[in-house]
């Protein structure tokens, strides 16, 4: 009877042993679930930041770019009418002026060359419609309209003042006089 007992105890045993087995292993299923569920928050959060990372460095890049080729925008703009103020004076100047003053005159060429070299190197376009052009209020600013026979409506009368384009951007948009005569 005593190997009996002996026996049952070691069934009792046996028995709790697999019990606290079972717990055991629900807890280690329950814990890598956890785990396998932390990972796949973690690897979200890692793509995400990522992600969130690299659009920080086009946005950085293409400001970067923007201010490079914009950032100068306001001197560009400011400069304008020294070319203006430039053109007029050449186009003011009579011929006995360009001989009487050749050197002076040669100066205020040569100033105003290289304004436009400058212009060209830094990206800035001169918008400079002809007569009969189409007018394009995109780069064209209307001064005025009249009916002007032998043009159609819409259509340059008059260039009052050019503009300009800082790369693909308006600078300044130039001033002209469009025809209203009716079709």
């Amino acid at each position: 009877m005593q190997d009996d007992n002996k026996d049952l105890q070691s069934l009792d045993e046996m028995l709790e042993e697999a019990e606290a087995e079972e717990l055991e292993a629900e807890d280690l299923a329950a814990t890598l679930e956890a785990t396998l569920a932390e990972r796949d928050e973690l690897k979200d959060r890692l793509l995400r930041a990522f992600a969130d990372s690299e659009n920080m460095r086009k946005r950085a890049d293409r400001d970067r770019r923007e201010a490079e080729n914009y950032g100068g925008s306001k001197l560009a703009r400011d400069m304008l009418p020294v070319y203006d103020n430039l053109t007029r004076a050449l186009e003011a100047i009579t011929d006995e002026q360009r001989e009487a003053n050749a050197a002076l005159i040669e100066g205020i060429d040569l100033t105003m060359r290289e304004l436009v070299a400058v212009f060209a190197r830094h990206g800035i376009k001169q918008i400079a419609p002809a007569a009969g052009d189409k007018f394009d209020p995109q780069q064209h600013e209307a001064m005025f309209e009249a009916p002007v026979p032998g043009t159609k409506s819409g259509e340059i009368i008059q260039v009052m003042q050019v503009g300009f384009m800082l790369h693909d951007r308006l600078l300044r948009a130039a001033k002209v006089g469009v025809s209203s005569t009716p079709a």
